[in-house]
């Protein structure tokens, strides 16, 4: 981590190394629980979003959920206009839908992430936010960036 300090709940983890070019700028990733529906705590210094990407399954199986616990950030449905999240935003994406979450440009940002389990679950990558969108986007005092 940098200098600067971020206070959560959990583990900030290890850095999200396996999955780096799917994210613009760096995340760390602490796994909290296995088995069938794995949590994470995925971290995001400022700035940092993951790709626009894609969560299949079948017959229920494969939605996303996104609970934040510290910081601020964002999640956008493709279509949609983007929602603010801060500790205790909770966010349901329904498997199928284009989306990216990630870091405002003035904070860092931690989510518990998981996925329903069940058939043909899996992750599709797709192109990075554009940083002209992105820029589009409130800090956390209202400005833009």
């Amino acid at each position: 981590m940098t200098e600067t300090t971020f206070d959560q709940p959990f583990p900030l983890g290890e850095p999200n190394d396996a999955f780096a070019q799917y994210f613009i700028g760096q995340s760390y990733l602490a796994p909290l629980t296995g088995g069938s529906t794995p949590v994470s705590n995925v971290t995001f210094e400022p700035g940092c979003r993951n790709n626009w990407h894609i969560h299949h399954g079948e017959d229920g199986a494969g939605d996303q959920i996104l609970l934040c616990t510290a910081g601020s950030g964002w999640y956008q449905a493709d279509g949609e206009e983007p929602v603010r999240m801060t500790p205790g935003t909770s966010v349901r994406v329904p498997a199928g839908t284009k989306h990216w979450h990630g870091a405002s440009s003035d904070s860092w940002f931690s989510h518990l992430a998981f996925l329903t389990p069940g058939e043909s679950v899996r992750n599709e990558w797709l192109e990075p936010v554009a940083d002209e969108v992105y820029a589009q986007l409130p800090t956390t005092n209202g400005e833009t960036a």
